[in-house]
Order: structure tokens, then C-alpha cells, then sequence
């Protein structure tokens, strides 16, 4: 016979379980949200509601040597969909755009929540290239009960290559297992 020494579950201790659940999934379908709604075409594209998926006072920025150049750094709600809006149509600046966002590792604590994601896009622009790119998602949410929203985004571009049928210079297994080991 097995027997465990598990705790007995209580009403609050189900009850505080299912706020982190339902938390944690407000923060995904958020997320799921603002990438859908920065696609390229969308017909959904709706400011409005992009905006809404951030805190009034949130930041959205660009880190790391690559981003923190091109993005930088947007205070409060308007100035964020104004940035982003120079992205989306009737801008010309992609002509087709889709985001991948991996799984990521959600951390939900009291009335706060934290993201961590990698993201690949794929972008095809008006002059004509296209380019793969990846990139760290950092992001900070405020929990009202179980509705996120946004209070900090940050990305880091990890990597990007053209597609233009360039083939793309990657280190085998072999360089990569026995770089840096002492011979």
C-alpha cells in the first residue's frame, strides 16, 4: 500500500490555485492578442484594442545592442500604440508579417505577473526583403483579479537573417561541441 503525506486541499488553497490558473492564462491570451493584432495584413487591426491590452502608465522597449537602437523606449499607453502604429497598415512599412511565439514560462505572484518568451517573426517589407528574425520577450503584467495587462514589454533580438535564398553560415554540431575545449 502507498500512502503520501499530501496536505488536504482546502477551499482557499483551490480557490488561490485557480486565480493563479486563470491569471496565467489572461496573460497568454494577451500575448496571443497583441502578436495577432501586429500581423500583417489583419483585418482585425483594431489601435484601439491593442491599446487596451496595456496598463495606462505601461513601458514597451527595445534592449540589447540591436534593439535598444531601433525601438528605445515608449512611456504610457498612447505613446506605445503611436510606436507601434508606425509598423502597421496604412503604413508601408511591412507588406506581410506573423509572429511565432514559443510556450514561455509564466510567473504569477499576488497582483503581478512575469513573462518570458521567444518570439520568431517573419517579415517581408516594402523595398522588397524579407528577413527571419528571433527575439527575448521580457514582459511585466498588472493583474486585475484575473485580467492582465501589460505594465512592461521588453525585447532583445537574439538573431535575423535575410530570406532571400542566402544560405545562412551555421557552425556545425562538431564546432560547436568542441569549441573552447582544451586539447
Amino acid at each position: 500500500m502507498v500512502t503520501t503525506s499530501r496536505p488536504r486541499a482546502t477551499v482557499a488553497g483551490l480557490e488561490a490555485r485557480l486565480r493563479v490558473l486563470e491569471a496565467a492564462d489572461s496573460v497568454r491570451w494577451v500575448m496571443g492578442r497583441y502578436f495577432q493584432l501586429c500581423d500583417v495584413p489583419n483585418p482585425e487591426l483594431d489601435l484601439d484594442e491593442l491599446g487596451s491590452l496595456f496598463a495606462p502608465d505601461a513601458v514597451w522597449e527595445g534592449t540589447g545592442r540591436d534593439y535598444q537602437g531601433k525601438f528605445g523606449r515608449h512611456a504610457g499607453r498612447e505613446a506605445i500604440v503611436a510606436m507601434l502604429a508606425g509598423y502597421l497598415p496604412p503604413s508601408e512599412h511591412f507588406t506581410a508579417n506573423a509572429h511565432v511565439l514559443g510556450e514561455g514560462r509564466i510567473n504569477v505572484t499576488g497582483s503581478t505577473a512575469h513573462g518570458t518568451w521567444i518570439m520568431q517573426q517573419l517579415s517581408a517589407h516594402a523595398d522588397g526583403s524579407s528577413e527571419l528574425a528571433a527575439a527575448r520577450l521580457n514582459v511585466d503584467f498588472a493583474l486585475d483579479g484575473a485580467l492582465a495587462t501589460i505594465s512592461r514589454f521588453r525585447t532583445e533580438r537574439l538573431f535575423a537573417t535575410p530570406l532571400d535564398g542566402t544560405p545562412v553560415d551555421i557552425p556545425s554540431t562538431a564546432t560547436l561541441s568542441t569549441a573552447g575545449t582544451a586539447r
